[in-house]
């Protein structure tokens, strides 16, 4: 994202009302928002969707119409953190960087507990970690503008926060279908 609109964002969403977190003092968020409530958001959904169409085609092999269907602001303090979790009824969600991250705050994403996994592992000195072979994978730096998708499903957390303040877009997207030979499913 462009600095002209994180300018735009930036004082648009401080000046809107937050939530405590439940399990962070140090860590608020907005009440969840439709994409359309607020011009800078429109703006945003605008630059972010055909990064979504790109994203979409790598989960389901197809490019397909998205939507944004809900949006908030998270402003995580210094010694906040968030815990780990999933996003519910979505299949993307993603994260918009408005301010650097530290790097002790940088989303960590985990494999699954349970199931999923090959029952042989490969864990030797000379292995080479990365997002698709590790038990969890941290992000590398973030910046302002930064945008990072993933699937909903997909565990993540945020360390304890030892830098400045954070502040982030997130939001969740889902596909206008999808169709399975014929078993089709329409999302609104």
């Amino acid at each position: 994202m462009g600095e002209d609109l994180i300018r735009h964002l930036v004082p648009e969403v401080t000046a809107s009302r937050t939530i405590a977190n439940a399990k962070s003092d140090r860590l608020s968020h907005t009440e969840i928002m439709s994409p359309r409530s607020k011009a800078s958001f429109v703006e945003a959904s605008a630059l972010i969707n055909p990064k979504l169409v790109e994203f979409g085609a790598l989960l389901f092999g197809e490019n397909l119409d998205w939507s944004i269907k809900e949006i908030w602001v998270n402003f995580l303090e210094t010694g906040g953190s968030q815990s780990i979790h999933n996003h519910a009824n979505s299949f993307v969600s993603g994260v918009l960087y408005l301010t650097p991250s530290h790097p002790s705050a940088n989303i960590v994403f985990h494999k699954s507990l349970g199931g999923a996994d090959f029952a042989f592992k490969n864990q030797n000195e000379n292995v080479r970690f990365g997002p698709y072979n590790g038990g969890k994978w941290a992000m590398p730096t973030i910046a302002a503008g930064d945008l990072v998708l993933f699937p909903s499903y997909l565990l993540h957390e945020v360390p304890t926060n030892r830098g400045n303040q954070r502040i982030s877009v997130a939001f969740n997207a889902i596909p206008a279908r999808l169709d399975s030979f014929g078993y089709a499913i329409n999302l609104s």
